[in-house]
C-alpha cells in the first residue's frame, strides 16, 4: 500500500472501532435506567477481551495461511508471520468487525444476562462462530468464498451471524420479568446519539472494505449513506401513518436498518439500487418489529428483525442488483451462491451458538440467568456495583 490508502485503512479502521461505543449508547438509551451501565459494558467489554483474543488465535483461525475450506490455520497465532504492512492492516481492519460482531448480540439478552457469564460467552462464540463464518466468506482458501457468494462488507459474517446468535440466546434465557410488552427507552439522546456514531462509523465499516482509497470506496460511501437515509425516512413514514407521530427511536432504527442492508452490497451495486433497498428493508424491518409482540421471544433490542433481517436483505439485493452478475443482468448464478451463504450461516450460527449457551447454563458457577432479584434491583448494581445515575438530591 502507499501512504495514502495507509492513512485511509487506519482511519477506516479507527472508523469501525468507534462504531462499537456507538452501539453502546444506542443499545444503553434503549433499556431501563437501572440496566444502562450493564448494557453499555456488554459492549465496551469487547473492545479489550476481543482484541486480544484476535491477536492470540482469532485471525489466525480466520486468515491464517494454510487453512482449509471450513477453518483457517494456526500458522499466525500471537499474528506471528504477519510482518508486512498490508498484512497488519488487515488485521487491525478484520479485528473492528470481530469486536462489534458479539456486542450485536447483546440487544437480545440484555437486562438479564449474567456478566461473567457473558464473557466466557465472547471467548467461545468469537473462536468457534464468528472466525469460521469469517473464513469461509472472506478467506480465499473459504467454501463460499470460492463459490463466488459476495458479502462485501458483513451482511452474513456480521448481521446474519448475529442476528441468529441473538434469537439462539433470547430463546434460551427467556422473557424478561414482568413485562408483557417493550419497555420504554429510558434516554432517547442516547438512542440518537448512538446511532449517528453508528452512522458515522459505517463509512469506514462499508468504504473501508475494498481495501483500498478508489473509486470503489467512494461509490460504497454514497451507497451507503443512501439507503441508510432512505429506510430512516421509510420508518419515520410508516411511523406517522401507524401513531401519528415521529418517533426518534425509531428514525435511529430505521437508519440502522438501512446500514445493516447495504452493509453486503456497498461495493457491487449503484446509487439506484441502494434507493429500492432502503425502501425494501425499511418496509420489512419496520413490520418484523412492529408485529414482534405476536411472537413469544424477547429479543429485548430487535437485533433479529434490524440486523438479521437487514443482512438477508442486502444479500438478496446483491445476489438482484450486483453490477456484475446480479439477476438484474441476466445472471442467476450469484443470487443462488448468495442464497447458500445466507442459509449456511443461518444454520451454522443457530446451532453453534445454542450448543454453546447450554453448555455455559449448565456448568456450575456460570449459568445463563441473573437471579430474580438481581433482575429486580437491575444488573448495574448486581454484576457492576455502580449506578448510571445518581438519584436526585444525592451527591
Amino acid at each position: 500500500m502507499d501512504s495514502g490508502s495507509i492513512a485511509w485503512m487506519l482511519i477506516c479502521s479507527a472508523l469501525v472501532l468507534f462504531m462499537t461505543p456507538g452501539l453502546a449508547f444506542f443499545y444503553g438509551g434503549l433499556v431501563r435506567r437501572k440496566n444502562v451501565i450493564s448494557t453499555l459494558v456488554y459492549s465496551f467489554i469487547t473492545l479489550g477481551l476481543v482484541s486480544v483474543i484476535w491477536v492470540l488465535w482469532g485471525y489466525s483461525l480466520a486468515f491464517g495461511d494454510g487453512g482449509n475450506g471450513f477453518i483457517g490455520s494456526f500458522s499466525n497465532l500471537g499474528l506471528s508471520g504477519v510482518d508486512s504492512t498490508d498484512d497488519q492492516i488487515f488485521a487491525i481492519f478484520q479485528m473492528m468487525f470481530a469486536i462489534i460482531t458479539p456486542a450485536l448480540i447483546t440487544g437480545a439478552f440484555c437486562e438479564r444476562f449474567k456478566f461473567k457469564t457473558y464473557m466466557v460467552f465472547l471467548v467461545l462464540w468469537v473462536t468457534l462462530v464468528y472466525a469460521p463464518i469469517a473464513h469461509w466468506v472472506w478467506d480465499s482458501n473459504g467454501w463460499l468464498f470460492k463459490m463466488g457468494a459476495l458479502d462485501f462488507a458483513g451482511g452474513a459474517v456480521v448481521h446474519i451471524n448475529a442476528g441468529m446468535a441473538a434469537i439462539a440466546a433470547a430463546a434460551l434465557v427467556g422473557r424478561r420479568r414482568n413485562i408483557e410488552r417493550g419497555v420504554e427507552p429510558h434516554n432517547v439522546p442516547f438512542v440518537i446519539l448512538g446511532a449517528s456514531i453508528l452512522w458515522f462509523g459505517w463509512f469506514g465499516f462499508n468504504a473501508g472494505s475494498g481495501l483500498a482509497a478508489d473509486g470503489i470506496a467512494v461509490s460504497a460511501f454514497l451507497v451507503t449513506n443512501t439507503c441508510a437515509a432512505t429506510a430512516m425516512m421509510i420508518w419515520v413514514l410508516l411511523g406517522m401513518f401507524h401513531g401519528g407521530k415521529v418517533s426518534g427511536v425509531g428514525a435511529a432504527t430505521g437508519a440502522i436498518a438501512g446500514l445493516a442492508t447495504i452493509t453486503p452490497a456497498a461495493g457491487f451495486i449503484g446509487v439506484g439500487s441502494a434507493l429500492i433497498l432502503g425502501v425494501a428493508t425499511g418496509i420489512i424491518t419496520f413490520y418484523a418489529v412492529y408485529f414482534k409482540e405476536k411472537v413469544n421471544l424477547d429479543d429485548a433490542l430487535d437485533v433479529f428483525a434490524v440486523h438479521g433481517l437487514g443482512g438477508i436483505v442486502g444479500l438478496f439485493g446483491t445476489g438482484i442488483f450486483a453490477k456484475n452478475g446480479g439477476l438484474i443482468n441476466g445472471s442467476s448464478e450469484l443470487f443462488i451462491d448468495n442464497l447458500i451463504m445466507i442459509i449456511s450461516t443461518m444454520a451454522y450460527s443457530l446451532i453453534m451458538s445454542i450448543v454453546i449457551l447450554k453448555i455455559l447454563d449448565i456448568i456450575p458457577g456460570l449459568g445463563l440467568r441473573s437471579t430474580e432479584s438481581e433482575e429486580d434491583l437491575g444488573l448495574d448494581i448486581s454484576d457492576h456495583g455502580e449506578r448510571g445515575y445518581v438519584a436526585d438530591g444525592a451527591d
